[in-house]
């Protein structure tokens, strides 16, 4: 359904991506890939949305490199210049859809992708909501508290990384800042939503976090 597009970043230089057009004028959408690159699962969820009445983008933010080996992935995660991805790759993906015709726009990604949903909630100007899949940056890099958009995150409770306790302390920040999170708990594995992953795709669980996730783009984003 989608294709490979060139963007301009804020900064004047050109990042890939994989767009995937429902319309014009319809409501955006910036997909965040996980550590594994731009992969066929992240265009996969960019056509659903397009198929969901969404105009969809997943910037390209390894640059063409894509893994399936947990080892160069997180080689490649560690590389990222995360403020780079944030401030230019992601802002310039919201300033393209707003560009195509979509008035409000969105932010939702997973795991390193969930947590630069949140870098984006803090600091993208534009965005419209923020759709958080089992991911929390570094509160010296993007604090939650700060965040003053739509916000719901779906968390795994058989996560090591994004742990139960980081997830309630998450919730805390954010509630302490004024802001009222829709926070998910589920009873699964990290990366449940992966279809691509067996070991840990639990689809009860991945069904129940999308229409979740589309009720609550639609919301807010209409």
């Amino acid at each position: 359904m989608g294709q490979i597009i060139e963007f301009k970043r804020p900064d004047g230089s050109a990042c890939r991506g994989y767009l995937a057009s429902a319309a014009q004028g319809l409501p955006g959408v910036v997909v965040i890939q996980e550590w594994w690159g731009l992969n066929d699962q992240i265009c996969g969820v960019a056509d659903r949305f397009a198929r969901a009445g969404f105009n969809a983008l997943a910037p390209d933010l390894f640059k063409g490199r894509v893994t399936q080996e947990a080892d160069e992935a997180s080689h490649l995660m560690n590389g990222l210049d995360f403020p780079g991805a944030t401030h230019q790759d992601i802002r310039g993906a919201v300033d393209h859809l707003r560009r195509l015709g979509s008035a409000k726009v969105a932010a939702m990604g997973f795991c390193m992708g969930g947590a630069l949903t949140i870098a984006a909630a803090v600091h993208v100007p534009d965005l419209a909501a923020g759709v958080c899949f089992y991911g929390i940056p570094p509160a010296d890099f993007a604090d939650p508290a700060n965040i003053r958009i739509p916000f719901q995150g779906h968390f795994a409770g058989k996560d090591d990384w994004c742990t139960p306790a980081a997830v309630d302390a998450l919730e805390a920040s954010m509630l302490a800042g004024g802001a009222t999170p829709e926070i998910y708990r589920y009873a699964a594995d990290h990366a449940f939503f992966n279809q691509a992953r067996g070991e840990v795709y639990d689809a009860a669980c991945a069904n129940a976090a999308w229409e979740r996730s589309i009720a609550f783009l639609r919301r807010h984003l209409a």
